[in-house]
């Protein structure tokens, strides 16, 4: 059995937290598959290639040397920082629709797992299609407003100026493009833990994904 706990849902809805804190008390390791698909995004807009192109697009992810841990690197740049900035942002749900891409990207990260026998995995299709034989698979869920609040928080620390209507707005035009994809849509598996995060401390929310790992995995 993998040692793979799948974290799965919408941006905002505390993934990142919920992912390193069960890892930390699991002692296992933590990929956001979000950064790779951002950093397969920033690898396109450099080289100039229309991100609606499924070809020139997967070919430019097949290239790419992505590397994600504490930082995120490109090709051997740091790019932890521009990977969240908004051109990224506004292309990733494009670049990531097409299937070539996610199967670029799913293989490495099913090899990232077995080069560490296991880990907490984030995403948004990582209890349907990376590891959907995870014994622990969880779908994070909070209200618009709450998730809004939360990365209007994120911009307003990284030093970018916007509108937390903006951000909502924003949210909502990413969670259509994710959840109505042909290849991958974003949504919950049959057997997942839905958690609504929304006024819930993450340690909390880490307690309840720990216990689900014992009950199943641990017992």
């Amino acid at each position: 059995m993998r040692r793979v706990v799948a974290v799965d849902g919408p941006a905002g809805a505390g993934k990142s937290t919920v992912s390193r804190g069960v890892a930390s008390a699991l002692g296992l390791e933590v990929l956001d598959t979000g950064a790779m698909y951002r950093a397969a995004t920033l690898a396109v807009l450099d080289a100039g290639v229309d991100p609606h192109d499924a070809a020139a697009v997967e070919a430019v992810a097949r290239r790419a040397a992505i590397e994600v841990s504490d930082r995120v690197r490109l090709d051997g740049r740091d790019v932890t920082e521009q990977i969240r900035g908004p051109e990224v942002t506004g292309a990733v749900s494009t670049v990531s629709s097409h299937p070539g891409v996610r199967a670029v990207l799913v293989a490495r990260q099913r090899a990232w797992v077995d080069e560490r026998g296991g880990g907490v995995v984030e995403g948004r299709d990582i209890g349907t299609v990376v590891f959907p034989d995870a014994p622990v698979k969880v779908f994070l869920t909070a209200s618009e407003e709450e998730r809004a609040r939360r990365r209007h928080r994120d911009e307003v620390g990284a030093r970018r100026e916007v509108e937390v209507e903006q951000v909502q707005a924003a949210l909502a035009r990413r969670d259509a493009l994710d959840r109505g994809r042909e290849a991958s849509p974003m949504k919950p598996a049959d057997d997942a833990l839905v958690v609504d995060t929304t006024g819930r401390a993450a340690d909390d929310v880490v307690a309840e994904v720990v216990d689900r790992w014992r009950e199943t995995v641990d017992r």
